[in-house]
């Protein structure tokens, strides 16, 4: 009992600091502005099982200068935590899915970024799976870059050796590797020499993600990672989010157990656009299924 009064002691006490913080920012000196976590979605009990928390990730491709809330998204993720067994899921979509977006017709899933910010590709990603996402993060890739640097690097299982001329030459060998914040973009963007492309892009993108959430879990107890995270984040971050519930998404992710995150990527076939661009047209049913699994427990049981 005594432990849990002092941890909402502290919980309470270190909300007013971070709320304290949040009112100096605009006194303090200019920080730019590398991402956004956008509260979209209360989702009901019919919509999502009320333990399970529903977060889309997505890897803006703006380029210096571009409104990255507002150009088309290069990663998308839907990522759902059980807050009670710690468990997760990772849903990819390959970005060229060819998918309705909701007041502009067919159009790359990823355009819905472009079109209506954070709060339509939410909802374009949603109706796909079925399964509508609670906050959206969007991110520039310079700043995962930086991100994985104050990580110290991240840890993964390269499932096959591949490379690309433009951003790593040299390429990245099969088995365990260890990737630099640069190397974690590059990891995360290749597509063309990849054997299934766009699918296996996702892959990739998913093993990263889970990569950063397993170092972030190994440094949570140490004295002042989170909070000096989430401090951090706070100095480059636009959100409609309260400090405190920003200190408890942190939290929640740190908790998630690396043993039970599952990561599928939604299927599709290959098309063509009427304008004559290369399509995914994704299986609807299949990651329809994947959205009645993580519904229950945010967990998936299988892919395809």
């Amino acid at each position: 009992m005594r432990q849990r009064v002092f941890r909402a002691a502290k919980l309470v006490a270190l909300g007013v600091i971070l709320a304290v913080v949040t009112l100096a920012l605009p006194d303090s000196s200019p920080k730019s502005t590398e991402f956004a976590l956008v509260k979209v979605h209360e989702a009901s009990a019919a919509d999502i099982n009320r333990h399970v928390i529903s977060i889309l990730a997505v890897g803006s491709d703006a380029r210096p200068g571009e409104d990255f809330t507002h150009t088309r998204g290069d990663a998308l993720q839907l990522v759902t935590i059980n807050t009670q067994t710690h468990a997760a899921s990772v849903i990819g979509v390959p970005r060229d899915s060819w998918v309705d977006i909701p007041g502009h017709g067919n159009d790359k899933i990823n355009a819905s970024l472009y079109y209506g910010g954070p709060e339509l590709m939410g909802r374009a990603v949603g109706n796909l799976i079925g399964v509508q996402p609670s906050y959206v993060f969007v991110t520039r890739f310079q700043y995962l870059t930086q991100m994985v640097h104050w990580l110290g690097g991240i840890d993964v299982r390269n499932p096959y050796a591949f490379s690309d001329v433009s951003l790593k030459p040299k390429g990245f060998k099969a088995g365990r590797i260890h990737l630099s914040g640069y190397d974690a973009v590059a990891y995360s963007r290749i597509r063309h020499t990849l054997p299934r492309g766009d699918f296996d892009r996702s892959a990739h993108q998913e093993i990263v993600l889970k990569a950063i959430q397993a170092k972030v879990r190994a440094n949570a107890q140490k004295p002042g990672f989170i909070e000096h995270g989430v401090l951090d984040a706070m100095s480059h971050m636009y959100t409609n989010l309260p400090p405190t519930e920003l200190f408890r998404l942190a939290q929640v992710l740190a908790q998630v157990d690396p043993s039970k995150v599952r990561s599928c990527v939604v299927q599709g076939g290959i098309g063509t656009s009427s304008g004559g661009a290369s399509i995914v047209l994704p299986y609807v049913s299949e990651a329809r299924d994947m959205g009645n699994q993580i519904r229950q427990d945010g967990t998936l049981s299988h892919c395809g």
